[in-house]
């Protein structure tokens, strides 16, 4: 493997400020749709507040090795209350912290915010300016409301398994959270959206996010295909039902490369550099129509040509000759690019927990010119900021009475 790019090291900086400074958030959900949706908030500069039982958020429980990767990459500047919320006192803390905040997000099964003292109406009563996001997996209308919605069952559901994967094989769920991810970053922009229409307003509102439209969106335009041809998509592995050749094709040393010909112009650059410019006029290949027609004859072309080739001379030749292809990296490659490195999308962060000393993680999405996002704390201990939160809102005395309860909880070990 090649030597690590040189990744630039970051510290955290508890005093910086970001352009959604004084966006105070009280976050009660769990995994990772809410995280991902406060994650985007907290990095450019809203005041998080983890809201979370005496067992913490499901996520810290996703070690590798005994360390909370999960947390300590999407929790990164939040600030972490620890409460039973099993107590009415603990519920009536939660009903402070709404009535002070622009935003509020929760996870639970449609109905268990009501059951807990926290219906909506009765938050916006007392803050009519509140958004209020409520993620689960089907939403909080329809027959599937109260159904479990873990991101597995809506990536099936929603049409990407069905699609993924090649024909003569099992359909494929992916390999890491997509419906999750999916709606956290709808929920950002939902969040921002309502923020916006309170700020010239001040009528707050609920936004209604499930884990399944986000991720059926994002699969137009299938639907519309659908009812043009009477044929869902097909599993097609790494190619493509709109543009040929497109593919994943396996170089002389063992390597894999990603190629696409999107337009004309790409695939006879492309029959060019392989030295076979005759078959740009061949009529199996003229046009994308027809290469699609014949893609198992031209894949064996590109394949064999590609073969012949090792991944430095491939991408060196390709790139010269202006055909579109990359590297299909893993993270051993991407740990050790100089890309990845130079555009600190990976960066390094101070972490006892790591070996080195120091936690990779991905940087601040999306960057803004004026107002970059920023890197105030690490993700929390549990209950780390009771304290310094809740004491000022209670007061001294209620805060200790609470704290001998077993209501707050303060540091936990974890």
């Amino acid at each position: 493997m090649a030597d690590r790019a040189r990744l630039r090291q970051r510290e955290f900086e508890p005093e910086a400020r970001g352009a959604l400074d004084g966006l105070r958030v009280v976050d009660l959900s769990r995994l990772v749709a809410g995280n991902m949706l406060t994650k985007v908030l907290a990095d450019h500069g809203a005041e998080v507040m983890k809201v979370e039982p005496p067992a913490g958020d499901s996520l810290r429980a996703w070690k590798v090795k005994g360390v909370e990767t999960s947390w300590k990459t999407w929790c990164r500047n939040k600030r972490s209350i620890c409460l039973d919320l099993r107590a009415a006192e603990g519920v009536g803390i939660v009903r402070s912290l709404a009535r002070d905040a622009a935003l509020f997000v929760e996870s639970f099964r449609p109905g268990v915010l009501e059951e807990m003292g926290l219906a909506p109406d009765d938050l916006l009563a007392a803050n009519p300016r509140l958004v209020i996001v409520r993620v689960s997996g089907w939403g909080q209308t329809g027959p599937y409301r109260h159904k479990p919605g873990f991101g597995t069952l809506v990536e099936g559901y929603a049409g990407f398994a069905a699609m993924n994967g090649f024909a003569d094989r099992e359909p494929v769920l992916p390999p890491m959270f997509m419906a999750d991810a999916y709606a956290g970053l709808y929920g950002a922009s939902a969040a921002m959206i309502a923020l916006h229409h309170a700020q010239r307003t001040g009528q707050g509102q609920v936004v209604d996010l499930s884990l399944f439209e986000p991720m059926f969106a994002v699969l137009e335009p299938q639907m519309a295909n659908f009812r043009l041809t009477g044929k869902p998509k097909p599993r097609t592995g790494s190619r493509s039902t709109n543009t040929a050749p497109r593919n994943a094709y396996r170089t002389k040393d063992g390597g894999w490369v990603a190629l696409s010909t999107s337009t004309q112009a790409v695939f006879v650059r492309l029959m060019r550099s392989i030295g076979r410019p005759e078959l740009a006029e061949d009529p199996r290949f003229r046009s994308n129509p027809d290469r699609l027609q014949h893609i198992e004859e031209l894949d064996a072309v590109v394949g064999e040509a590609v073969g012949r080739m090792r991944m430095a001379e491939a991408l060196a030749q390709f790139d010269r000759d202006g055909v579109t292809i990359g590297p299909i990296m893993d993270v051993r490659d991407l740990d050790a690019d100089a890309y990845v490195a130079g555009r600190e999308a990976l960066i390094e962060v101070p972490d006892p927990d790591m070996p080195g000393g120091v936690l990779p993680m991905h940087g601040e999405v999306p960057r803004l010119s004026a107002t970059p996002g920023i890197l105030r704390n690490p993700a929390p201990r549990l209950g780390e900021h009771s304290a310094a939160i809740l004491r000022p809102l209670l007061g001294a005395a209620e805060y200790g009475r609470l704290r001998e309860a077993g209501v707050i909880l303060e540091g936990a070990a974890q």
